[in-house]
């Protein structure tokens, strides 16, 4: 942890306000990333990036400054986020939400192909995706993100949840396969996809050659 990041939180456990809000900027636009892909939604994770650090600074006594503190936010994030993703009905929100609810979250699984109509292809894959996110429990959702946007170890994952490894691996081999079934389509329909015919003029040139 950088030496600055120390003084500053030394500074917010004395209940200096200015530090904690020092620490808040720094790390404001992590958590808000983190939030987005664990509940698809701006307004969610606002409301999970003002919980973390309410939370955050009721609990800066309980912070071990040998772990980062972005770690320990993630974690909070984490579980404010599961959470409220308990709280409400994901299923509903991909039924009753509009199309474009949360789809910025997922453009990462768009095809990268170079194909003529890959925005429609586009836009259905990251619905779909969207469609299969809301499927998911919220323990799914939360080990699945950690792991494949976030990059956390399963121990990590483990520990920010508060679950054994065996159920964390088993919650991530469940929403691997969900999303995997929803992608299915989309991945045959782009493999079997035929190579646009060769151009007059090259064709024509080969037949003078013959």
């Amino acid at each position: 942890m950088e030496a600055t990041e120390a003084a500053l939180l030394a500074r917010a456990r004395a209940g200096d306000s200015e530090a904690f809000g020092e620490l808040v900027k720094r790390h404001s636009r992590g958590v808000f990333a983190v939030a987005f892909r664990l509940t698809g939604n701006e307004q969610d994770a606002e409301d999970v990036v003002q919980e973390t650090f309410i939370k955050a600074y009721r609990q800066l006594g309980r912070f071990e400054e040998r772990a980062r503190f972005s770690t320990w936010l993630t974690r909070i994030a984490a579980n404010s986020a599961v959470d409220l993703l308990r709280s409400r009905s994901g299923r509903e929100q991909a039924v009753n939400g509009e199309a474009g609810d949360g789809a910025a979250a997922w453009d990462g699984f768009a095809s990268p192909g170079p194909l003529p109509d890959r925005a429609a292809l586009g836009g259905q894959v990251r619905a779909r995706i969207h469609a299969a996110m809301a499927t998911l429990t919220p323990m799914e959702r939360a080990a699945f993100v950690l792991r494949h946007f976030e990059g956390e170890s399963i121990e990590a994952i483990s520990a920010q949840l508060g679950l054994k490894a065996s159920a964390t691996k088993h919650s991530i081999f469940r929403a691997v396969k969900k999303m995997r079934t929803a992608l299915e389509p989309f991945v045959r329909a782009t493999a079997v996809r035929p190579s646009p015919p060769p151009d007059v003029g090259d064709g024509a040139r080969v037949s003078s050659v013959r």
